[in-house]
């Protein structure tokens, strides 16, 4: 069954109290520089019973924008305009779109078996859309009486964890709990923007015409997969991730999938949360791009497999220390083809093929409550890019979803990989 959305309302939503005219211009940092003008973007479902239990449709909706408009006052930058010759968002309290649609289905339809195309429909922007409103929200009430909120936020001035971060301040602002809501705007001073004539991060996007497909991997399943590559690395190596281990599965079987691919090198990138590893660490709820894309090189045995990826990983994520950090944000040149800072995920000279990945896991993807109990389920849209996979908790019992995003023909071959779908639940419904 299609998922039909009808528009019903648009309107822009401003702060509940003006932006002081000292923060009226909110600079962009280097690595919001470097950072992809894309729209981190995820839905939140809500089951007709959790939201009826507290609230009607039209009470739930302007609990959001009230709330929304309190929480603005925190969050002054996601209200403004963003200008990005100028590498700054205008604080003018111009507002953020608020779009309510009614979808002509049950929200069953969408949730027992997630299609990203479908969940994009649920969304105020495309993935790829360049808008100059940082923020935007979209109020999507099913049929049966279910909502589910999409939110899309700026990724030039914000990465997941601070997406993340200001869903859960919003929630808390609905609740009551204002007291909470912590904030910490200091990006630009802590990595000042450079020179980068010539960078363009997003001249890739849009290259190929990209499938996305949602597979789910229960607890018991990676851990034999844990299990299986603990016994291909090397004595006293530290076990692998969950992460790495789906990382590893993943590689490949998109390799045997398109062998047809031949003796091409795998380039591997994949995304460092910064914060942590600072001196002194960053809070969690610090605002901003604090994300560093590193690259590994994968060497594959005889067999073309790659089970020693965890290792490789870990090699590069043990370089960024805090040496590695102020030099970053103390060197004033930046080379437009160094690898450090690429960001393309293409190869132009088609020598390599490259993979994207990064983790959502055990980030505070459901910790979302606006006053009716926490989503039945969150999810992405699409990535317009190809080899692209994200990872992210389920619900409940420690499983994990990848979104997987290959070309069409890759995407026809890889999910009828017999082992791939050995390893796939095939419960993929409400947890």
């Amino acid at each position: 069954m299609s998922v039909e959305v009808e528009v019903i309302s648009e309107e822009m939503v401003r702060p509940s109290s003006p932006t002081p005219q000292h923060l009226r211009r909110y600079h962009l940092s280097f690595l919001d520089q470097l950072s992809l003008q894309i729209n981190n973007s995820m839905v939140y479902f809500f089951k007709s019973d959790d939201v009826a239990n507290k609230f009607n449709i039209n009470q739930a909706s302007s609990l959001l924008k009230k709330s929304l408009s309190q929480v603005l006052s925190h969050y002054y930058p996601l209200a403004g305009r963003l200008i990005t010759d100028k590498l700054l968002v205008d604080c003018n309290d111009e507002g953020v779109p608020y779009v309510e649609t009614r979808v002509r289905c049950h929200l069953s339809t969408v949730v027992d078996n997630p299609s990203p195309a479908d969940v994009r429909k649920l969304l105020p922007y495309d993935m790829d859309e360049i808008v100059d409103t940082v923020l935007g929200v979209q109020f999507n009430v099913f049929d049966c009486g279910g909502i589910a909120v999409g939110v899309c936020l700026s990724h030039k001035i914000a990465d997941a964890l601070s997406y993340f971060q200001f869903i859960k301040s919003w929630a808390a602002m609905a609740r009551g709990e204002a007291e909470k809501i912590r904030t910490h705007f200091q990006s630009s001073s802590l990595f000042p923007p450079k020179d980068m004539s010539g960078y363009d991060p997003n001249s890739f996007i849009g290259m190929h015409k990209v499938v996305g497909k949602r597979f789910v991997f229960e607890a018991s399943v990676i851990e034999s997969l844990r299990t299986e590559y603990s016994r291909k690395v090397i004595e006293d190596q530290k076990p692998p991730s969950r992460v790495e281990v789906l990382s590893t599965f993943i590689l490949n079987r998109y390799i045997a999938a398109t062998k047809e691919k031949g003796d091409k090198k795998i380039h591997l990138r994949f995304a460092v949360n910064l914060r942590p590893r600072m001196e002194p660490p960053l809070p969690e709820f610090a605002f901003g791009n604090y994300y560093l894309s590193l690259e590994a090189f994968p060497t594959l045995n005889e067999k073309g497999d790659c089970n020693d990826l965890g290792r490789q990983l870990r090699e590069e994520l043990n370089k960024v220390d805090n040496d590695f950090i102020v030099k970053l944000q103390e060197s004033r040149e930046w080379n437009p083809n160094g690898e450090e800072t690429t960001d393309s995920g293409i190869d132009e000279k088609n020598e390599m093929v490259v993979f994207l990945f990064t983790s959502l896991c055990r980030f505070p993807v459901y910790e979302v409550d606006f006053g009716w109990g926490n989503p039945t389920w969150a999810g992405p849209p699409t990535w317009k890019f190809k080899n692209f996979v994200t990872f992210k908790d389920t619900r409940s019992g420690g499983g994990i979803e990848a979104y997987v995003n290959f070309t069409e023909d890759d995407m026809g071959k890889f999910e009828l990989d017999q082992e791939l779908l050995a390893h796939v639940s095939t419960t993929m419904g409400l947890n």
